[in-house]
């Protein structure tokens, strides 16, 4: 019987440890956690995005702050916001919501945001931390970071002896993915649209990580039997059987006959999703905690 893991549940535990946390830092050190959204333009799904993390702090306990901006903000003025935020004691995480404006550069944006603050995990300083294996005093990225705790729940903490494979190797996800993986003892492969015979390459992993925004492509017969698959993919595809316009998320693994010969799987939408708001939240309290000389693990 397949097990699939249950990403609401996980985060809400990962939440639960937040709200203790926060109220601690306040309570023991007088300290507040600050975290700071920036939203440029009129985007409805970034601002869905936003609202849901505004919401998710406040319940944290967190001082909540959200720059809403036009969609004509200069870059200049952009980076003007970020620097006034860098210099506030009371906001202990930065977040910019991507995608901005095509007449914004990101890049010079997010890695303007001092590396303490950069509660997204985009900064190449925390990037290079990662790389080297420092877990102590970097900031991880939000998504592969809860993939990685889904993992080590079903596997542990050590993955020694297993073999990885993560398809994708984007800066905000693949590689990340990789250098966690990597750090836990997993011997990882890192495939992407340009890798031969990639179904091959798939089956010989105990860990399936599918992270390339092509609905439902990895297959059954894609995958080892026992596996744990982790699906980071969330596509948006019509369904005809729910009514005219209808439409329904699916992941990049096609689940139901992926569960036949899977071991774990996580589920689209109800898997890796919830995980990565839980980890902004975790990010930013240990932020605050970092802040006043504290060490914080909360994952």
């Amino acid at each position: 019987m397949v097990q699939v893991i249950d990403g609401k549940q996980i985060a809400a535990s990962v939440i639960d440890k937040v709200k203790a946390a926060s109220a601690a830092l306040e309570a023991q050190n007088g300290v507040k956690t600050g975290l700071a959204v920036i939203i440029v333009g009129d985007d409805p799904a970034s601002h869905t995005y936003v609202a849901a993390k505004s919401r998710m702090a406040k319940d944290c306990g967190f001082n909540s702050v959200q720059h809403t901006l036009p969609t004509g903000t200069s870059q200049e003025e952009l980076a003007a916001i970020v620097k006034m935020l860098n210099a506030d004691e009371n906001i202990h995480g930065i977040l910019v919501q991507l995608p901005l404006p095509r007449h914004i550069i990101s890049e010079p944006i997010i890695q303007a945001i001092r590396p303490e603050k950069d509660v997204d995990g985009l900064n190449i300083v925390n990037a290079g931390k990662l790389a080297t294996g420092d877990l102590e005093t970097g900031l991880v990225s939000c998504t592969p970071a809860g993939a990685m705790l889904l993992i080590r729940r079903t596997h542990g903490e050590d993955l020694s002896g297993l073999d990885a494979v993560v398809i994708g190797r984007s800066n905000l996800f693949g590689k990340p993915m990789a250098q966690l993986l990597l750090n836990a003892n997993a011997t990882v492969t890192v495939a992407h649209s340009r890798t031969k015979k990639l179904p091959d390459v798939c089956r010989g992993a105990d860990i399936l990580v599918a992270a390339v925004g092509r609905p439902e492509m990895v297959k059954a017969d894609w995958v080892k039997r026992g596996a744990t698959v982790i699906d980071v993919g969330i596509n948006r595809i019509d369904a005809p059987e729910r009514g005219e316009g209808k439409t329904r998320l699916v992941g990049d693994v096609a689940f139901t006959e992926v569960s036949e010969v899977s071991q774990s799987i996580t589920p689209v939408p109800g898997g890796v999703g919830p995980m990565t708001i839980a980890m902004l939240m975790a990010n930013t309290v240990i932020a605050a905690h970092r802040s006043v000389g504290r060490a914080l693990k909360i994952f």
